[in-house]
């Protein structure tokens, strides 16, 4: 039995490395962002999926938007069995935090927070009105950044510490029904949000930064997620999975 994945931001970047390793395995995903339907880039994401991937616009920030989205999901896919909830920004300007600007905090916050959670929320509680008739999974994208600081991103780093309590929070709810509840934590990551910062973590890289001695790809974020949601590792719900080479090992 196949099942039914909500890929957030799944037509780039590390979310389209994740829909790409469900799709592999036979799952039916939908893809939802802000971007319009006939941008290029998810017009290239779902020409590369095929039949089984639909695109959905939404933009995570419009929280009273979730239950529409979730109704086209399900429509024209079935329930959804595993939610990905990857779609996050970074810090719109890099630079000293003692002149971060409130407009940026929020703007941050509401789409890596805020939105996050009441998607999950109303997923879940879905979820727990279907019958349950195989594995279901809510699965939180967030970063090395929940726990290793950059001064120069203060509202990133606080975004996605605040995120995994979030996934801690949702594990232990949905336990008792047998859904489990993961976060994925990515490290220095080849997408279109590094872009601008790839001479800088190139140079870091080499000079031994990350222990593999590497970019990670987004394929690598995309193959640690078939065992969370064929519930493979069902028991280690709430766990923290790191994704970054080595990159949050503390060493001397």
């Amino acid at each position: 039995m196949t099942g039914v994945a909500l890929v957030t931001g799944g037509q780039q970047g590390i979310g389209l490395g994740i829909s790409r390793a469900l799709i592999a395995a036979g799952y039916k995903v939908a893809l939802a962002s802000r971007s319009a339907p006939d941008k290029p880039v998810v017009r290239n994401a779902l020409s590369e999926l095929g039949p089984g991937a639909i695109y959905v616009q939404h933009d995570v920030s419009q929280i009273d938007h979730v239950p529409v989205l979730l109704d086209q999901v399900e429509a024209q896919l079935g329930p959804i069995t595993a939610l990905i909830n990857n779609a996050g920004v970074g810090a719109p300007a890099r630079g000293d935090m003692l002149n971060l600007k409130p407009q940026n905090w929020d703007f941050v916050q509401n789409i890596n927070l805020r939105g996050a959670f009441f998607l999950a929320q109303e997923v879940a509680r879905r979820m727990l009105a279907q019958p349950q008739d195989r594995y279901r999974s809510i699965t939180f994208v967030t970063s090395v950044s929940a726990t290793m600081v950059s001064i120069e991103r203060a509202e990133y780093c606080v975004s996605k510490a605040a995120a995994a309590m979030m996934a801690q929070l949702f594990a232990v709810r949905m336990a008792p029904h047998g859904i489990g509840v993961f976060e994925l934590r990515p490290g220095i990551i080849a997408t279109e949000m590094t872009a601008g910062v790839r001479d800088k973590y190139t140079d870091r890289i080499e000079g031994g930064l990350v222990p593999a001695a590497r970019w990670g790809e987004p394929q690598d974020i995309g193959s640690v997620i078939l065992p969370i949601v064929e519930g493979q590792i069902q028991f280690a719900t709430g766990a923290a999975i790191p994704v970054d080479g080595g990159l949050s090992i503390s060493r001397l």
